[in-house]
């Protein structure tokens, strides 16, 4: 369930009042501790019991150590099993705390207040928390719903502009696999901005939250919404592995372009298609070079994909401009020539 709030959070406030919490335990990095747990804290009424976390920003801080450190403090608060966590932030609050509160006492209730663009189209919605295993993205995690999804589109003013173009990726990719439309409607923002994106952005979630009813556990067509991730998360290791981190939705953007001219070379779009998806993509989004990458280390990183099976790697593509498909066995030599195009291209 998805509630957009108003100013004063009275929804919230209702929520809590209603579920009865034994203790509310805020989740927050550095950077929502500052600019948005104040606004929740002056707008929420309730009398239950309140504990913060804060931990430091940063993918990588998503890992088994941290949410070891987690679990430990959750123990030392004496948590018990009728507590309720808000996650606070962005894709690694959402992730990490949502693993962190389904694991702990075989799982706790949560619930998720995104505060970027991307945990309020993508990373909040949809049942998966997962935490980084080395430099693999989101290697271990469960399944699990939070209780209910919070949205303040207030908080994107406090975003920087890498944040907002970060997540505008995932809207993207929504239009793209699912809503002709949307993508159209999309690529008309002359400027992105906090106001620009706003009226764009209950669609995405909504596009996102009705595939993940169709398919949770992501045995079909959930798989949809891997689009531009399987090239995008190999890319995003590796720079991590070098310490060049670089936001996750310029990454998806990288794979993005990646896969619509891999979906080219499986025939499925033309290559007119491709280019203009590409063309579009590309004037949102900065290049990122990959020369330092080889051909094997980037194949190496997607066989371990989510989605593979017995090694080989399986590809989200298009099928065409508003429609995705997904389980798409594809050459190495095809890969190798995608990897050159992006290396070649002209931004």
């Amino acid at each position: 369930m998805i509630s957009f709030l108003d100013s004063d959070f009275t929804q919230l406030s209702l929520y809590i009042s209603n579920l009865k919490p034994s203790l509310l335990l805020f989740l927050v990095d550095e950077n929502t501790h500052e600019h948005c747990l104040p606004t929740i804290l002056a707008n929420l009424e309730t009398k239950v019991q309140f504990e913060i976390i804060e931990i430091e920003s940063g993918e990588e801080l998503k890992n088994i150590q941290t949410a070891t450190q987690l679990w430990e403090i959750l123990a030392e608060f004496k948590t018990d099993r009728n507590a309720l966590m808000l996650n606070i932030g962005g894709g690694v609050i959402t992730d990490l705390g949502g693993f962190v509160a389904s694991t702990y006492k075989r799982g706790i209730k949560f619930i998720n207040l995104p505060t970027t663009l991307l945990g309020m189209c993508d990373a909040s919605i949809g049942g998966k928390t997962g935490i980084d295993l080395g430099f693999l993205k989101n290697m271990v995690g469960t399944f699990a719903h939070a209780e209910n999804i919070f949205v303040c589109t207030n908080f994107l003013k406090t975003l920087p502009f890498s944040e907002l173009r970060s997540g505008f990726a995932e809207m993207l990719k929504h239009g793209l696999i699912a809503d002709e439309k949307h993508w159209q409607d999309l690529i008309s923002i002359k400027e992105l901005s906090a106001e620009s994106i706003a009226p764009f952005i209950k669609k995405s979630m909504e596009i996102k939250e009705n595939v993940v009813e169709i398919d949770f556990k992501e045995q079909n067509i959930r798989k949809t919404l891997n689009f531009g991730h399987t090239f995008g998360h190999a890319f995003e290791g590796l720079f991590l592995e070098q310490k060049t981190l670089i936001p996750h939705g310029e990454a998806v953007a990288m794979g993005m372009i990646c896969e619509t001219y891999l979906s080219y070379l499986e025939e499925f779009i033309s290559k007119e298609k491709s280019e203009e998806i590409i063309k579009q993509i590309k004037r949102f989004f900065p290049y990122h070079n990959i020369s330092n990458f080889k051909d094997e280390e980037i194949i190496e990183l997607m066989k371990n994909d989510k989605k593979n099976t017995s090694g080989q790697i399986k590809f989200s593509l298009l099928e065409r401009l508003g429609k995705g498909n997904f389980d798409i066995k594809v050459s190495q030599e095809n890969v190798v020539k995608t990897l050159h195009f992006y290396r070649n291209y002209t931004f």
